[in-house]
């Protein structure tokens, strides 16, 4: 904390330790894009040929979850607004058990490799082709911020230039995601788990040493009112409550887990549906494990700078890059520890941004190209993919830019995900619980909820929440030494965002009813809105437009056959759930299921 915080940037151990990470995971890429001859249909490049196992399934889905926004932004959050957000550790759970007992089963069973095929096989192409573009306008507004993220951790480590720094983890993404494909995306992921792990224990191992102790530690967080695990406040308007976080925060999350194409990929990718479930629930085990690890990384960030806030006192412009600034802090004595944890966040990143890339690929080939030219080889697809790849991932680089217009990278990644994933997630809640929802009950509960829920959110943007509503906690800079301000090395400098979300805010405007109370609602509430009103609206319009008249086929269903089916293993000679998908190149046992489904998919287009 004092001038010693001028001369703390990377030394060689740092790089080597850095450039080690990068180098593993292009040769993991370089590796499956030779393997066997490499990835010689779409098959093998966007679902690794429906051989996964649960274990490494499992890992991929932590590592992904583990991006850099959960490394940067979960400490940052409860550093400034207390350990209330350990919560979630219920919500993983309400996530996992619905979306490995109704959503799993339905996309399993008919062996989709895009979760938009199913929209068409229960609706019409052209749902289908609103949510395959809502997805992709998500995914990218999505990675543009996890690009940023780690971009601006090595600008606060290093003084490199922000923006080629993220020209540079675009590129990385690009080059294994589009050589290796699916199979090198996944044991990267699985590679880069430990890495993060490492980086995360850096932290709360140093941190609890330098502040003498973890007991020291929870008497500051205590005294500093951090440790606020219980709200039970009913108010939406308030930011983290039991109610925002169980109800809202699982809502959200589940557009994650139970719809989005990076994970349902990941689950079709298993030989069996059996391997599918185990993998969720054995990444429950790795998302609490996160949980508590960036819980205990912002207990210690608060005890570090209970005294003197970093943000307030002007040496960061923002609160995410309190876990860099942190880390150059207490790791400076041991070198190549500020690299491993610098290596922690970019790993997180490319992790992250490489599963989203594969699953654009994946629904872009899916869904926009093959149903309009069926007649191309499996080759050239699979050189599309990587193609589409390399395009998207181009895409990204140029959307990184958004992220720093919209202000905290928590809240802007979930809000995005609450903005377009809850409208999405009522459709698809729509089509596999209830059987007399309709095609135009569909479209017009998904552009309903999804204006709804625009409506709020960029409402929220122009009129955020007061602190009032937001429940700031205190932070002090009564322990700051003032003196050696001027000493220190000007992080604003190199750190602040070439735009300022102050822009896009209404200043000094009289709040109306509407701005006090519906622009004000928990960020974390914009996918429960969407999700709800989507549902709602469609049951309603499909009633009038004679839903209960069609006959839907019960595959594209949750019937009770899918949950009594968990049991068949206790049924002597039964082993449904260990049985492989369908055949790959005259390997394995075909599911009839599939094959029904695909034809039908085909005679509607």
């Amino acid at each position: 904390m004092s001038a010693q915080q001028e001369t703390r940037t990377f030394v060689v151990w740092d790089y080597l330790v850095f450039a080690g990470m990068l180098f593993i995971s292009a040769a993991i890429g370089i590796y499956y894009a030779f393997h066997r001859g490499g990835q010689q249909t779409q098959k093998d490049f966007l679902m690794g040929g429906r051989r996964m196992t649960a274990l490494p399934v499992a890992l991929s889905l932590t590592s992904s979850f583990m991006s850099a926004i959960t490394i940067l932004g979960i400490p940052s959050e409860i550093y400034r607004f207390g350990a209330i957000f350990a919560l979630y550790g219920f919500s993983y759970v309400i996530v996992v058990v619905i979306t490995s007992e109704v959503f799993l089963p339905v996309f399993y069973k008919l062996g989709i490799t895009s979760t938009y095929e199913y929209l068409e096989l229960r609706f019409n192409k052209h749902i289908r082709l609103c949510g395959t573009v809502l997805f992709i306008i998500q995914t990218i507004l999505y990675m543009g911020a996890v690009i940023y993220a780690p971009a601006l951790a090595m600008n606060q480590a290093t003084g490199l230039n922000l923006w080629g720094t993220i020209i540079v983890t675009g590129a990385v993404c690009i080059f294994y995601s589009s050589m290796g494909g699916f199979k090198a995306v996944v044991w990267i992921h699985v590679f880069q788990v430990g890495i993060k792990m490492a980086g995360f224990f850096s932290i709360i191992i140093q941190g609890t040493v330098v502040q003498g102790g973890i007991n020291n530690v929870l008497n500051d967080s205590y005294h500093g009112g951090r440790l606020n695990f219980w709200d039970f406040n009913p108010s939406p308007l308030r930011r983290y409550t039991f109610w925002t976080i169980i109800i809202g925060g699982s809502i959200t999350w589940l557009t994650v887990y139970g719809i989005n194409p990076a994970q349902i990929q990941r689950y079709n990718a298993c030989k069996s549906r059996f391997h599918a479930k185990m993998g969720l629930y054995i990444n429950l085990i790795g998302c609490w494990g996160i949980l508590a690890c960036t819980t205990l990384c912002g207990l210690v960030l608060y005890s570090r700078y209970h005294n003197c806030d970093p943000w307030t006192s002007k040496k960061v412009s923002a609160p995410d890059q309190l876990m860099p600034f942190l880390a150059l802090d207490i790791l400076h004595d041991f070198p190549g520890l500020p690299g491993l944890f610098v290596a922690c966040i970019y790993s997180a990143t490319l992790s992250t941004v490489s599963a989203s890339i594969n699953a654009l690929a994946a629904v872009t080939i899916s869904d926009l190209i093959k149903p309009h030219f069926p007649s191309l080889s499996e080759k050239t697809l699979s050189r599309l993919c990587k193609v589409t790849s390399i395009l998207y991932g181009a895409l990204c680089i140029g959307m990184a830019a958004l992220a720093s217009l919209m202000g905290a990278l928590l809240q802007m990644v979930l809000s995005i995900f609450g903005i377009i994933g809850g409208p999405l997630l009522g459709l698809f809640s729509l089509g596999i619980l209830v059987p007399f929802a309709n095609s135009m009950g569909g479209f017009v509960g998904l552009t309903t909820g999804f204006a709804i829920s625009l409506w709020v959110g960029i409402g929220a943007q122009f009129y955020p929440p007061l602190p009032e509503k937001n429940l700031p906690l205190s932070l002090v800079t009564d322990g700051c030494n003032i003196t050696s301000f001027h000493h220190q090395r000007n992080w604003n400098s190199t750190t602040r965002p070439p735009f300022s979300p102050d822009a896009f805010q209404v200043h000094h405007a009289e709040r109306t009813p509407l701005t006090e109370n519906w622009y004000s609602l928990s960020f974390l509430y914009f996918s429960t809105i969407g999700m709800l009103v989507t549902i709602f609206v469609g049951i309603v319009v499909s009633l009038l437009t004679g839903g209960r008249k069609q006959s839907v086929d019960d595959r594209f269903l949750l019937t009770k056959e899918d949950f009594l089916s968990n049991f068949d293993f206790l049924k002597k000679g039964k082993l449904i759930l260990n049985q492989p998908l369908y055949v790959i190149e005259g390997e394995g046992t075909e599911k009839p299921a599939f094959n029904q489904s695909t034809n039908q998919s085909t005679q509607n287009f």
